[in-house]
């Protein structure tokens, strides 16, 4: 007779999850790190029973808002690469509802996570337990089923012996490059405390191997005389080529080759930025270097890309009638976008063997040089924008008057522009510090603006573009990176969204600097409605009486017990960089900006929804622009 143990369904999860192992180029390794956890009735005396009672190795971190803390988690794997985790305990009801942005965010961009959220009882009998809303259709409807369409895998155990099956499939789920993502288990709570005599080689020492796909010879065949035939191809660096670390494939490639390369926000630092043949951000964010590439590209190859609308800047970004595709990809759905040939394998893998079976092959591209050479000047010249009260011209097409400018720089005490800040922070910080970022105006500038020269170092959130993932992420970063210097770059809208988890970072000692932008409001989408012929409504900060607001963000983080800066011009910046880089505890560098002095352009487009009826000009000629480039896109 098989030999058992009797345990709980929370404490067998626990010793399961200890037991898991991940194998990565014959690397293996605990892929488990630990657990995130907000106690509450559904979780505290089942799963927090086990974790109080016995832990293993499992580091258990509390989180402040159970949002924050699953994209601190999903922030962890995916500064990991994907070879690790946390998992994400939370109470029934609103905790669990909690989760919802945060597993679309896991989603979005293809991030393994295990959210482990408490559900009802499976008996019924307390119904309607506190925090449990009820349907009139059904009684097996709770707040966990809102996790269903945001979650890559999704169970509800309502038996003990259910959690062995349940946790065999979760993995093969989070350990698959193809399918990784969010996993929910929802576990009843009156379970989470029932006994149950498990079969002690559930939980032996489990490894997911993660294999590297190969293609085939008819994938390959047909990709090389894709590439044969192309006078001007182009690579497109996602984030697949990240997690693949494919860097000195890439590299080689593109050197033997002279195929320029440009960058998705997930895919940037794969490459240095300062590679001669890294023409830097594509798209709507893109700089201009990557998107002429683009336009004259007659083959593009994309390896580990999702082609979303702003790598692809709303399908404009390409010339169709002579560009043809070849997609590299682990996800056979995103290798078949673009109507391209699909190379549905391994990104470092394949280029390795489209390197050997392309020998004597060379591009036709004249322009790379002088692309990148405008580019770097360009970059030079938003490094140095100075205001002139009397006559400022800001980067951004929609644009407050000159008194509205002189309003807010008067209010903020501030004649710094955003551009000449971030590219101040880029020369302050160290080479191999990591930022995070997700939303705003802020990835914009990041993607055309940030030079890289160390892989993995940029880590942009922009498949979901989740505000409020900004310093939840920076501390799931630095989790991942102790030894490193963590940047959280958050705009003064995301910060009011979600900064709770600084509060988690001070308390368990893991230095976060957060460097938050402050131009009273939403800049970004100021910068769309005005963009398009609207004025600016409903973005600024303004007060009932309809003064800008100017909020001293540095006080909630001193009384958090962070160390604080306030910054206005280059050379408080640079100071305050220097000195937060000696400090030991957790910092927050407030820099006073003034709005719409962010990038824009650069021979790009989006495709956004425009009032078609209006009874304002501006609006009605933005209409018929949209309408017009509207005709020109690509449609799949």
């Amino acid at each position: 007779m098989a030999e058992t143990i009797r345990l709980t369904t929370g404490q067998a999860l626990v010793k399961f999850l200890n037991n898991q192992f991940i194998s990565v180029d014959g690397k293996e390794e605990h892929f488990v790190e630990g657990m995130f956890n907000i106690f509450g009735h559904g979780n505290v005396l089942g799963i927090g029973q086990a974790l109080e009672q016995d832990a293993g190795h499992l580091k258990v971190i509390q989180g402040k808002n159970e949002q924050g803390m699953a994209h601190a988690a999903i922030a962890y794997s995916k500064q990991m690469l994907r070879k690790k985790i946390y998992a994400v305990t939370t109470s029934v009801g609103p905790g669990a509802a909690n989760l919802v942005a945060a597993a679309g965010t896991a989603l979005a961009n293809n991030i393994p996570v295990l959210l482990l959220p408490a559900d009802t009882f499976a008996t019924r009998q307390p119904d309607p337990v506190l925090q449990q809303f009820e349907q009139e259709y059904s009684a097996a409807i709770t707040t966990n089923d809102a996790l269903k369409p945001v979650s890559r895998y999704w169970d509800r155990v309502v038996r003990p012996e259910q959690l062995m099956s349940s946790l065999l499939r979760a993995f093969e789920v989070m350990t698959d490059p193809a399918k990784a993502g969010p996993v929910t288990i929802c576990i009843a709570q009156d379970v989470e405390g029932e006994a149950y005599d498990y079969p002690m080689t559930f939980f032996g020492k489990r490894v997911h191997y993660v294999d590297r796909s190969e293609p085939t010879s008819r994938e390959i065949d047909q990709a090389i005389q894709a590439i044969r035939k192309s006078k001007k191809p182009l690579i497109i660096v996602g984030g697949g080529a990240k997690y693949s670390e494919a860097r000195d494939e890439l590299v080689t490639f593109s050197e033997t080759y002279r195929v320029p390369m440009v960058e998705t926000q997930a895919g940037k630092s794969t490459v240095e930025s300062h590679h001669p043949l890294n023409l830097g951000g594509v798209g709507v964010t893109g700089t201009k270097a990557a998107n002429l590439a683009a336009k004259e590209a007659d083959l593009v190859i994309g390896v580990g890309t999702r082609y979303t609308d702003f790598t692809s800047s709303s399908k404009t970004a390409f010339s169709y009638d002579k560009a043809s595709f070849v997609n590299i990809n682990v996800s056979r759905m995103h290798a078949y976008k673009m109507d391209a040939v699909q190379v549905v394998a391994d990104a470092r893998v394949t280029l390795s063997i489209l390197f050997e079976k392309l020998k004597g092959y060379r591009s036709h591209h004249g322009s790379i040089d002088s692309w990148k050479k405008e580019w770097i000047q360009e970059r030079e010249r938003l490094s140095a924008i100075s205001f002139d009260r009397n006559r400022f011209k800001p980067e951004i097409e929609g644009q407050f008057s000159q008194q509205v400018l002189n309003e807010y720089a008067d209010t903020l005490n501030t004649e710094f522009p955003q551009t000449t800040a971030l590219i101040a922070l880029n020369k302050a910080i160290a080479k191999d510090a990591v930022i995070v970022c997700a939303a705003g105006s802020l990835p914009g500038d990041l993607q055309r603006l940030w030079d890289t020269e160390t892989p993995n170092t940029y880590h942009l959130e922009y498949g979901y573009s989740c505000m409020g993932y900004e310093i939840a992420g920076g501390f799931g970063a630095k989790l991942a990176e102790p030894e490193k210097e963590v940047y959280s770059f958050v705009g003064d809208g995301s910060f009011l969204m979600m900064h709770s988890e600084l509060v988690t970072a001070i308390q368990y000692g893991y230095k976060l600097n957060v460097v938050l932008f402050d131009n009273a409001g939403f800049g970004c989408i100021s910068n769309l409605q005005m963009d398009h012929g609207s004025g600016s409504h409903g973005c600024e900060f303004r007060t009932h009486t309809g003064d800008i607001m100017n909020i001293d963000y540095a006080k909630i983080a001193e009384a958090y017990g962070a160390k604080v800066y306030r910054v206005s011009s280059v050379e408080q910046l640079q100071k305050a960089v220097k000195d937060a880089m000696c400090q030991e505890v957790s910092t927050l560098i407030e820099i006073k900006v003034l709005p719409k002095t962010m990038t824009d352009g650069y021979e790009s487009w989006w495709n956004v929804g425009v009032a078609e009826t209006s009874n304002v000009t501006s609006v009605q000629r933005a209409y018929q622009q949209h309408q017009t480039k509207l005709n020109t896109a690509k449609l799949y």
